[in-house]
């Protein structure tokens, strides 16, 4: 399989699923969304999508241009102003991410700006992290995989506890992206992680994620699943819906009917629904809606591009 083919379903999927649920961002559960709507939470259009966007498509462009951290810091502080927003100008951003860009613009090194605290564990560098799971995708050492992760989420969020959520995430989708079906995908990832980061700073983390380590993301029921900005929850309901249901739509739509932080949780499990299920799988009409559809696509054709060339000087 091409990598455009295996890497648009991933970006494309994830960018539909925070435009479906950036109108129901902190509502309560049970919608009943159907559909691209638009308006709600931050009134905007049908089609609309979130900072889960911007930021990562201000992170793949900065791989393309083999930029470092400092470089993307400053992508994101444009973001503030506008830059690869849908309408050129900025309306939701998480509270750890404008704190490390704040601290940014006041001169702290970038590899200082990320919170490092138990309460810096949003999903902020969750939602941004997926371009990574095809720059890694040929790498075969896991310790250098860990390392780009660290190396990228650290300059929003410095905690292990949201750096591990991000290996757990990029793992799965890996996996994926080789073509293992969603349960192997899933389990794989969590072996992979319980084998290598025991007996690391990570393993005083394993009892926040101890749901999602001891494989119970399948067996749980939806009042079971906590769908708010917490890093450990967000992937949570994710790998939940995605396990959950057979189809892209059936798994985004009932990402967003969680209600809570809607678009965060459907940008993940669209990702993860997306690189299992391909374009194909995801409805064209919503595909059609979303804002700046074009420059989209460019930009993913040229990081597709950017990949291949990278894996075959690897």
């Amino acid at each position: 399989m091409k990598m455009a083919d295996r890497l648009f379903p991933v970006i494309i999927g994830g960018i539909v699923g925070d435009a479906l649920g950036v109108p129901a961002e902190f509502k309560a559960r049970n919608l009943n969304i159907k559909g691209m709507t638009g308006y709600g939470t931050y009134n905007q259009p049908p089609g609309t999508w979130s900072d889960d966007t911007s930021l990562t498509l201000c992170f793949m462009e900065n791989l393309i241009e083999e930029k470092d951290e400092t470089e993307l810091m400053k992508k994101f502080a444009a973001y503030r102003e506008g830059y690869w927003t849908p309408y050129g100008r900025m309306f939701d951003i998480g509270r750890a991410t404008d704190e490390a860009i704040e601290c940014f613009m006041r001169g702290t090194p970038v590899e200082q700006c990320g919170g490092a605290s138990e309460f810096d564990n949003g999903n902020g560098a969750l939602m941004r992290i997926s371009p990574l799971a095809f720059t890694q995708s040929a790498e075969p050492d896991f310790s250098k995989r860990k390392a780009e992760i660290e190396r990228w989420a650290h300059i929003t969020h410095r905690h292990p506890r949201s750096t591990l959520g991000c290996i757990i995430y990029i793992e799965c989708l890996i996996n994926l992206i080789r073509h293992d079906q969603p349960d192997m995908a899933y389990r794989k990832a969590v072996h992979l992680c319980l084998d290598h980061l025991s007996e690391s700073e990570y393993e005083r983390e394993f009892a926040a994620y101890e749901r999602v380590l001891n494989e119970e993301m399948a067996g749980l029921q939806r009042e079971d699943i906590i769908s708010d900005g917490y890093v450990v929850h967000s992937l949570e309901a994710a790998l939940w819906c995605f396990l959950h249901h057979d189809r892209y739509a059936d798994a985004v739509l009932e990402a967003v009917n969680l209600g809570g932080d809607t678009d965060t949780i459907a940008f993940i499990t669209g990702t993860l629904a997306g690189a299992y299920h391909q374009l194909e799988g995801i409805p064209e009409e919503w595909i059609n809606a979303l804002a700046r559809k074009d420059d989209i696509l460019a930009l993913c054709k040229k990081f597709s591009q950017f990949c291949l060339e990278q894996a075959a000087k690897s």
